[in-house]
Parts: C-alpha cells; structure tokens; sequence
C-alpha cells in the first residue's frame, strides 16, 4: 500500500513560482501579463520562471512541472482563462502540488470565486502573499472540474460561443449574445436515467448542468446546500435540470438568470449531491456523449459518473485563515 500524500502547507519562499501561460487564453496582451508577474516577482524578491506554451502541450507541460514543484516545494501558476486553470489544476491534483491562479480569462469564475484580482500585476501580488488552504473538487469520469460541468444544450453553447468568439472578439458581451442565440434555436431534448443518493430517477431535460463554483451558482440564483458562510463546497455540488419548454418560456428564464432569480422558476429543477450516475436512453449507451467542463468539451464514453472527490486542491488563496493551512 502507498504512503498517504502529504498535506502541504506554506510553501518554502525560496523555491522557485513555475507560471504556466497558455498563449491563446483571454483577449489581454501577453507581454504586458509577463511583465506585470516578472514586476511582482521583484517587488517581493522572489525566484520565478515563466513558461508559455501552444494549448496543445498544456497537459504534458503542466504534468512535468507540477512533479518539478513538488521535488522543490514549491508550486505551479496558471496564468489563462477556467479551461487553462481546468487542465493545470489537473496536474496539480494528480501529483499533490500546491496550485495558484492568475486569471486572464472572460468570466474567471474560479479565481472570482476565491478572491484573486482580474489585473495580472495584482493578481501575481496575491499570489506571492498567498496562503495554501484546501479547494474542493468535483469530477465528471475521469475528468476533473472546478467550476461546472454538464451535458445537453449546455456543451453546444460553449461550442457556438467559441464561434462566436472568433468572428466577433472575445468578451462577455459577445459570450453573453452567444448564448442567447443557442438557448432561443434549443430544440435537442434527453432523457437520462440518473442513480442519486441510492434512487433511481429519470430526467427529462434540455440539459443537465452540475456547478461546483459558489459566485457562479450565486449569480443565478440556484445555490443550494449552502453553509453558514454563504459557501457551496460542503462536500456537494449542485445540479440545475432545464426542463424541455418552449421559445417564450426560454426567453424567461433567460430573463430571471440574467436576474439572478434563476431558481425560482419552474423550467429549472435543482438539488445538490455527492454522487450521481447518469446513463443516456439505452440506444444511445454504445455512442460518446458531449461533455462540457470548465468551458472546454469532450466526449464521452457513458455511463457519466458526477462526484465529489475525496483529495482537495491545495490553493495559494489571497483570503486564506492561517489555520487552513496547516
């Protein structure tokens, strides 16, 4: 049997910051985010290397120097939008490393979430004075996410976002239009069997959307199975079934999310959970289904396991107690 991995706690301040910036990530200029990390790096006179990459070598880039960090004890920076966060925190799971975040991304659900600057510059400042505290994460099969993810319509709004994105520029307007359009043409509906809590349900739905990420289940109004303290990561995460409606009633809901008051509608269904297999009408069970986590999609192969995991992310978190670190 293999020794347990390590907590980590504070890092050692002399082991060198490994930043991973994914060249194609958010519409900001890559040199001046260089120089704003390369400016806060010596401002606190601390040892860091930068490593731009093609998105295509992330994964392998990410998977060596997470193992490098933690021969260090130091740590890896994602530097890009939640898709680049996705695959270094990926890396940094599967090898114990501890993980921070420069958001350079459309939305920056996740490092929102945890209080880090949208500004590069400020962003690395955090960083530097960050502490580590535990991040939980959630996984769809063998993928990992952090902020959602979900089968259904949903897979094929980030898809014509993408698109959209590239014929009219990235920002959340056009992101926000985008979506628009794909929810007003939604004509695909499924029918899921889904294995919750010991109890066999059936969902019929336009999509089925599993968030793991508290600002953006906030702001549409559907957090549920929250603590004391306002946060949703008590060891479960949320699910929002759209129901199949029509052209007026998705013109609604569109309107009440834009609100915030998404959960108050009654073309939603939501619930929270540690667990759920969700298996496609048995002709469908030999085919690949979309997936859609932390804005990227891939196929995948059913039944779709939606769980907690049990190891957290170790996060450098701007707004950490020191007693999460330990």
């Amino acid at each position: 049997m293999s020794k347990p991995m390590p907590i980590p706690t504070d890092l050692d301040p002399g082991a060198p910051l490994h930043f991973i910036l994914n060249g194609q990530a958010g519409s900001q200029d890559g040199e001046a985010t260089r120089a704003g990390i390369e400016n806060a790096l010596a401002a606190a006179g601390r040892r860091g290397q930068l490593h731009a990459c093609a998105p295509a070598e992330l994964p392998r880039l990410a998977a060596a120097l997470a193992r490098q960090a933690v021969d260090e004890g130091g740590a890896i920076v994602a530097v890009g939008g939640d898709g680049t966060i996705n695959t270094v925190a990926h890396a940094a799971h599967a090898a114990g490393c501890v993980m921070g975040v420069v958001p350079r991304g459309t939305f920056n659900y996740f490092a929102r979430a945890h209080g880090m600057a949208t500004d590069a510059a400020q962003a690395a400042a955090q960083l530097l004075a960050a502490r580590v505290a535990p991040v939980q994460v959630a996984a769809v099969n063998q993928q990992i996410f952090l902020v959602n993810a979900s089968v259904g319509l949903y897979p094929d709004l980030l898809e014509d976002r993408e698109a959209w994105k590239a014929r009219f520029g990235r920002s959340q307007i056009v992101a926000l239009w985008a979506a628009a359009a794909t929810l007003l043409r939604a004509q695909r509906r499924l029918t899921l069997s889904a294995s919750l809590d010991g109890e066999q349900r059936e969902l019929r739905t336009l999509t089925l959307f599993v968030g793991n990420n508290r600002l953006q289940l906030e702001q549409l109004g559907v957090l549920v199975d929250a603590g004391p303290d306002g946060a949703s990561d008590r060891g479960r995460v949320t699910a929002v079934v759209l129901k199949p409606i029509g052209t007026l009633a998705m013109l609604r809901l569109m309107l009440r999310g834009a609100m915030g008051s998404l959960g108050d509608d009654d073309g939603i269904e939501r619930f929270a959970f540690q667990d759920m297999v969700v298996n496609p009408p048995r002709v469908m069970r030999l085919r690949r289904m979309k997936v859609a986590f932390d804005g990227e999609v891939a196929h995948m192969k059913p039944p779709l396991r939606f769980r907690v995991l049990p190891e957290p992310l170790y996060l450098l978190r701007p707004d950490a107690p020191q007693e999460a670190a330990t």
